[in-house]
């Protein structure tokens, strides 16, 4: 008999369960859903909450041996001795899916000691499917995908927040500025998918923004960093990281370089 990959089990677990989540949160879309604030002054709906009720009933049900670390639960410390943990958000970008925008997605990653290994982006809107498996690359809705072949920093589509892409020692450096996108898991997909060459974040994303996406990106042929080039692990008793690129393999170095002197960590 063939011998069976865990990981293609676990991507094909996620894929299923992500479709469904983006059909709940469409339920909500655009019918103004109950809406209150976190104590980190970021927006929650009651969308955000059946989401993640649905993924944490199907999921854990599925591998009740894996650990759970999800943007809108409270977090269960008992994961750190977990080799394998799902890493979720329900809906990554709340503030795009309550004011109507389409690129928000639901996040969804297997995380094995602290490294992904299965990942999905969702955009519901989009009907866009971004999937990966360690070592058998990145797809969008099953075509394989591949950073872009760009090769320098001058022409590079650079999308991130306002006070990284309006800076102007960095558009100095010859980027094409790209709109902001409000899911950083997606404006990581649009590096793999090699529609822009570079995501930025500002330092605070958590292993929820990007377990997911940091996999697309690998497995597209590129990699995702902190500002000092190295690669991010996950499902630490922290989940908080400083500011990350995404980018080609050979534009990381020059791209932290420059906007590491433009505005630091």
């Amino acid at each position: 008999m063939p011998e069976t990959d865990p990981n293609l089990d676990d991507l094909a677990l996620l894929e299923d369960a992500a479709r469904q989540a983006g059909d709940i949160a469409l339920s909500f879309f655009g019918g103004d859903p109950r809406t209150w604030f976190k104590d980190n002054k970021s927006p929650v709906s009651e969308a955000d909450m059946a989401v993640d009720g649905y993924l944490a009933e199907v999921l854990r049900t599925a591998r009740p041996d894996y650990g759970w670390l999800s943007e809108e639960a409270v977090d269960d410390k008992e994961r750190l001795a977990c080799p394998r943990t799902f890493i979720v958000d329900p809906i990554d970008g709340t503030r795009a899916f309550l004011a109507g925008g389409d690129e928000w997605t639901v996040a969804l990653a297997v995380v094995d000691h602290g490294r992904p290994v299965a990942g999905v982006v969702y955009c519901p809107v989009r009907r866009e499917l971004f999937s990966a498996v360690a070592t058998r690359g990145a797809r969008l809705n099953g075509e394989k995908i591949t950073v872009s072949g760009h090769g320098s920093v001058e022409g590079a589509r650079l999308s991130g927040p306002h006070s990284i892409v309006a800076n102007d020692d960095i558009l100095s450096a010859g980027f094409e500025r790209m709109p902001n996108v409000r899911s950083l898991a997606y404006r990581i997909a649009l590096v793999a998918a090699g529609r822009v060459e570079v995501a930025a974040a500002r330092s605070g994303p958590s292993d929820w923004d990007l377990a997911a996406a940091d996999l697309l990106v690998q497995e597209a042929g590129g990699r995702l960093t902190d500002l000092d080039g190295n690669g991010v692990t996950y499902n630490k008793a922290s989940t908080r990281h400083p500011g990350l690129i995404a980018a080609p393999q050979r534009l990381v170095r020059p791209v932290c370089d420059i906007i590491s002197a433009a505005v630091g960590q």
